[in-house]
Formats: C-alpha cells, structure tokens, sequence
C-alpha cells in the first residue's frame, strides 16, 4: 500500500521517535516499503540572529546531525529494513513537506505530543504538515 515512508524526528526529543519509529519500521516491514528518517536543523529565522554564529555554523549543524541521525537509524532500525537518512535546514514543516516531495513519499508518520493552548493559536509543525501536506499523514501520539 505505501512505498515510501517519511518519518521525521526531532534528534533532540526521543519522544518525536520512541514510538513513532516502531510504528514506522512495521508499515515498513508491512509493505515492503522503503524508509527514509529525517531531521530538520532549524534556521535562525531572522538575518540579523545569523549574524552572532561563526559563518560555517549551518555547515557544521547539518554534519553533526547526520552524524547522530546515522548512528540513531545504526542502533534503532532493524537490518532489513530500506533506509535513507536525510538532513533538512529551514523552517521544520516545511522542510519535511519538501522532503516527502522529492523523495516522492505516500505516508509521512510522525509523533505529536498533546496540544498545549500555545499550539492551538499557532499550530505545532504535526498540524502544518497535515494540513499541507500532498500525501498521507500518520500521527502517533507519546
């Protein structure tokens, strides 16, 4: 049913993958699917914030997540399981809508935790990307 499962994770928070990716790895398993885990390293959103980081930061940001997103999917997901691992930089659900584009997705699976009031007035990056999002959304909750 899905070819190509994008699962998104926050390598900061294991709640964004501690369930999430269980869940992932048997649609996976299920399909015969191909699994791609993302992280997004956020922008500083304003140019004058860019300015008090050393100029290479976004650079070394995005190296050193690869680094631990490799070593997440080396330790998390089982051997047999198709896996791609991919780094974002930008604005996160944006960023992850991007993703599921051009790596030609049918499922994103993510986490969301409960809304707090804050996340009702703005909406968290889970409820952006459901409601922008071109193919099917999954969200497991913590």
């Amino acid at each position: 049913m899905y070819r190509h499962i994008l699962l998104p994770i926050d390598l900061n928070e294991s709640s964004s993958w501690r369930k999430a990716l269980p869940t992932a790895v048997e649609y996976a398993r299920a399909f015969n699917s191909r699994l791609t885990v993302m992280t997004v390293v956020p922008d500083f959103g304003l140019p004058v914030v860019a300015q008090f980081f050393p100029p290479d930061y976004a650079d070394q940001a995005k190296t050193a997540a690869e680094q631990r997103l490799a070593e997440l999917c080396d330790k998390e997901v089982p051997k047999g399981i198709k896996v791609d691992r991919c780094v974002g930089y930008g604005t996160i659900y944006q960023e992850i809508l991007d993703a599921a584009e051009r790596e030609d997705c049918d499922l994103i699976l993510m986490a969301s935790h409960r809304p707090e009031l804050e996340d009702y007035l703005i909406g968290p990056n889970a409820a952006r990307v459901v409601r922008h999002a071109a193919s099917s959304v999954l969200v497991v909750r913590e």
